[in-house]
């Protein structure tokens, strides 16, 4: 049998239909993603990338100044766009062009910014899911080579953590031993009496993991929770986001005032003396100096369950209840990612973590602090953890750097200052991007400001498998090969099986894989021996996957030699008997096990974070109004809250072309959610092509009415195409429902800088007019050979 993995899970590999292969689901998954089996569909598809491209002004530029170099004159600025040129990104053809020229001038172009402006001037760009195989992982490949030309501007952080792990690293932990180290869901399902899911479990995000997805546990585990007896509370905006096969309770509270929630609970814990006061003492520091805010001496005003009310839209009855039932019970309190996606997006996880400490439940079996269960497969699970087969990406020699999220800042502002963990750094000037596996005109807030800011460096090199909006407004793009056509190992600690990834099918057309484009880039710039390090791909799987062997040796999990794990093309790593609890050994000796805060206990106030005297992240978790919410003034103007949530039919965009993905959308569009009672308000009806707006842009979309979201709260979830009626510049109609037109490009505080895409109001209306077509899925024009005359395309 031969296997392939992706993030949706494992695929058995079949011989024949329409594309030489098809993907069957794994046999031994109990619940496995649909998703994955669309590969197939869109790998030869319209939307893929062929051959090297070049955008026509630019390579016109980049000819000319090659053929001066070889004259023997030395161009007067690096290789490039001017003004004008960089302009037309969008706009104009594409011109193909074979390897070698398009290595020549990708090489050039990194020479001579190299020359001119120093490796600073780079920035190498690569954010997603690229690959779920551990060597073709495009980030690893891009940084690896960058770093062996001599460094680049890098990224710090994530969208999807930022806020949370800036500051859980100072208080608790950092977010990436936490992730993998979570209490196992068997834990839970002998142990927990009460789960309290902030912002749910959704089954939708919980069928991915990095390096690929195994064994689905999501469904069986909170069923089992709730065999054995859990009750279950979902505190969010959409009862959806909680399945667990049978009835639960809903809590709908107003987006953002989890935190003013929370301060409400702890409240009734405090005043109630419900309160544990040993674990408080023996295992936390800070206790004391958080309670003058919550009782209302340091503002005069009492944080008690009538003030969160007020705040939350839920009862203040049902939160002296709630409080009151989670003293007395075994809780785990769990938040979900997207909570952290917004403005002051780390006051609910230090204010969650305070009430866990409250509730004195850490490092108990079933009880304590989950920070996503649901947000990946491979969170709860048990497989015994080891270091994957990771390729190591060498030394950067460039010290700048900036936080994910503030992309379009550094682009607009350079020289300008940014704060950043408690330190003030500079935006650097960048003069070329070089972007493999991601696609920023899906993750970035308020594209229509990404669009201009894109269009300021000189040179922008995609390396990508698809006509994406990235690809499109790229100088350079650089046919790769998708994950069926080279060979990888798929592996992602806690995750059950190793998988040996074997080729299915010959690369489409001119595709390359990333280490095969790198490697000749890293020939031409003198620097091949610091990249291959000599050896092939298969080499290095053979030498990762050894190091791999030897790690998993450590934590006494056996691995067959390379070439037996290659011929039986699976390995299953056998959940471990030993049940996995969070913080365990800190509960039972912090002395001995302290956690890595300065103080080596949970730090509900920190001296750290209180010195950086940050304006909008103060010493403890506090309830601070976000710039748009439900209780702000502006509602009267945009007075629905919108929620752009990780879709149930892809992962971010990718497959967002395929069959799949197309069958949940209405007229085309991605599916806007409403509540009913907002639909009636306005006069619309299920299926009605609606427009979405606010003061950053516009986007068309097709409503679902859906009675589980609570009234005033809508959903246009991420992962369509950016798709706008005109390229040439910003601000024009999105066609296709992408709402990162919609959500504001502003930091989560001046601690993290963390993106707050959750932040964001908007109207809707019915489309009056007749919908325009969606175009996101053609070709720009490409042309093959030597020029000819730019043309327009929108």
């Amino acid at each position: 049998m031969q296997y392939t993995a992706a993030h949706w899970g494992i695929y058995e590999v079949e011989k024949g239909g329409e594309h030489g292969i098809r993907l069957k689901a794994f046999g031994r998954d109990p619940d496995p993603s649909p998703i994955g089996l669309g590969a197939v569909e869109v790998i030869n598809g319209p939307t893929r990338v062929r051959r090297p491209a070049v955008r026509l002004s630019w390579l016109e530029a980049q000819r000319a100044r090659l053929r001066e170099r070889r004259g023997g004159t030395r161009p007067s600025s690096a290789l490039g766009a001017d003004e004008v040129s960089a302009g037309l990104r969008g706009t104009e053809a594409f011109v193909e062009v074979d390897w070698n020229e398009a290595l020549d001038l990708v090489a050039a172009a990194l020479g001579d910014v190299i020359a001119l402006h120093g490796n600073g001037a780079i920035y190498g760009g690569s954010y997603g899911w690229s690959s779920a195989g551990r060597f073709h992982h495009a980030q690893s490949q891009v940084h690896r080579f960058l770093n062996a030309i001599g460094g680049y501007v890098r990224h710090t952080e994530s969208y999807s953590l930022a806020a949370c792990d800036v500051l859980l690293r100072h208080v608790i932990a950092p977010i990436e031993s936490m992730m993998f180290d979570h209490t196992s869901w068997d834990v839970l399902a002998r142990h927990c009496e009460l789960f309290v899911a902030f912002g749910g479990v959704p089954h939708k995000s919980s069928q991915i993991s990095g390096g690929g997805a195994g064994e689905h546990q999501l469904r069986r585990s909170l069923s089992n929770m709730r065999n054995a007896g859990v009750r279950f509370v979902n505190i969010g905006p959409d009862a959806g986001d909680l399945d667990t096969g049978g009835p639960h309770e809903w809590i709908p509270v107003r987006p953002h005032s989890d935190t003013a929630l929370m301060l409400g609970i702890a409240h009734v814990l405090y005043t109630e003396r419900l309160h544990d006061e040993d674990f408080l003492a023996r295992y936390c520091t800070g206790f004391e100096k958080i309670l003058p805010y919550l009782l209302g001496a340091t503002d005069g005003i009492a944080k008690d369950p009538a003030w969160a009310q007020a705040k939350t839209g839920v009862s203040a009855q049902r939160i002296v209840d709630l409080a009151r039932e989670m003293a007395r019970s075994r809780t785990m309190l769990n938040l979900m990612w997207s909570l952290q996606r917004s403005h002051h997006g780390e006051q609910p996880y230090w204010m969650a973590m305070t009430l866990a400490a409250m509730l004195g439940q850490i490092g108990t079996p079933g009880g304590g602090l989950g920070i996503g269960y649901g947000a990946a497969n491979n969170i709860g699970g048990s497989t015994r953890r080891f270091p994957g087969p990771t390729l190591p990406q060498g030394k950067n020699e460039v010290d700048a750097f900036i936080p994910v999220a503030r992309f379009a800042d550094m682009l607009e502002h350079p020289g300008a200052t940014f704060t950043y963990d408690g330190k003030t750094h500079r935006y650097p000037a960048i003069e070329l991007v070089y972007w493999a596996g991601g696609n920023p005109f899906h993750h970035h807030q308020d594209l229509n400001r990404l669009l201009r800011a894109w269009r300021k460096p000189g040179t922008t090199i995609v390396n990508e498998q698809f006509w994406t909006a990235t690809a499109r407004m790229a100088d350079v793009v650089l046919p790769a090969t998708t994950s069926l056509e080279r060979d990888d190992i798929g592996y992602t600690p806690r995750e059950r099986y190793l998988v040996a990834m074997k080729r299915a099918i010959d690369p489409v057309d001119g595709a390359r894989d990333d280490y095969e484009i790198f490697s000749g880039l890293a020939e031409r710039l003198g620097a091949a021996d610091r990249f291959t390090e000599g050896r092939t791909a298969r080499e290095w799987l053979e030498h990762l996957y050894g190091r791999s062997r030897a790690a998993a040796a450590d934590v006494d999990v056996t691995l067959p030699e390379f070439d037996t794990f290659w011929r039986q093309g699976i390995v299953d790593l056998a959940p471990r008997a030993d049940p996995v609890v969070m913080f365990e050994d800190f509960r039972a000796d912090p002395d001995a096990f302290p956690l890595r805060t300065p103080s080596g206990l949970i730090e509900l106030y920190s001296e750290t974070i209180a010195g950086y005297d940050c304006a909008d992240c103060k010493g403890h978790a506090q309830w601070l109004e976000p710039l748009e919410w439900l209780g702000s003034t502006k509602a009267a103007k945009y007075p629905l809250h919108l929620l752009s949530d990780q879709p149930s039919t892809k992962l971010h965009s990718q497959f967002d072309q395929g069959e799949y993905s197309a069958r949940d959308k209405i007229h085309g569009r991605a599916p806007v959610r409403m509540n009913p009672r907002d639909a009636l308000d306005r006069g619309l009806k299920d299926g009605d092509v609606v427009r979405v707006f606010n003061d950053r842009g516009e986007c068309l979309a097709g409503v679902r009415l859906s009675g589980q979201l609570a009234p005033g709260v809508v959903k246009l979830s991420c992962g369509a195409w950016f798709d706008p009626a005109s390229w040439s510049g910003s601000g024009s109609l999105e066609k296709h429902g992408n709402p990162n037109v919609l959500t504001p490009d502003i930091p989560a505080s001046g601690l993290s800088q963390g993106c707050a895409a959750q932040t964001c109001l908007v109207e809707i209306e019915r489309y009056p007019f007749p919908a325009p077509a969606v175009t996101a899925f053609e070709r720009p024009v490409v042309v093959p050979g030597q020029g000819g005359e730019p043309r327009r395309l929108g």
